[in-house]
């Protein structure tokens, strides 16, 4: 009995102990988050993109031209992911021959 009692002891005095700091230091720092409908200060601006032709043609791999209406978002495509230009599944389910 007197074995498992240490550990446990020590184990809240430690939590206790590391509630008590993270509560003090959290304060210190202002926190990210509070106002998500307003873009902070000075933070970077995407202005433009432009893909190359080694883009499109990754982006594109295993379509057939003529490219169907459907795949016309790459043109407004932007930096952000998009699980459509990457590997996805094995054979046979990799339709498009990425594999």
């Amino acid at each position: 009995m007197k074995s498992r009692a240490i550990p446990i002891i020590l184990s809240l005095l430690m939590f206790t102990l590391s509630i008590g700091y993270s509560a003090q230091s959290a304060s210190d720092y202002p926190i990210a988050g509070t106002t998500p409908w307003q873009r902070p200060e000075g933070a970077p601006v995407i202005e433009w993109v432009k893909h190359d032709r080694p883009w499109f043609e990754k982006a594109l791999t295993g379509v057939t031209p003529p490219y169907p209406r459907s795949l016309y978002f790459l043109d407004n495509q932007g930096y952000w992911y998009t699980p459509f230009i990457h590997q996805g599944m094995l054979p046979p389910y990799d339709l498009r021959g990425w594999h």
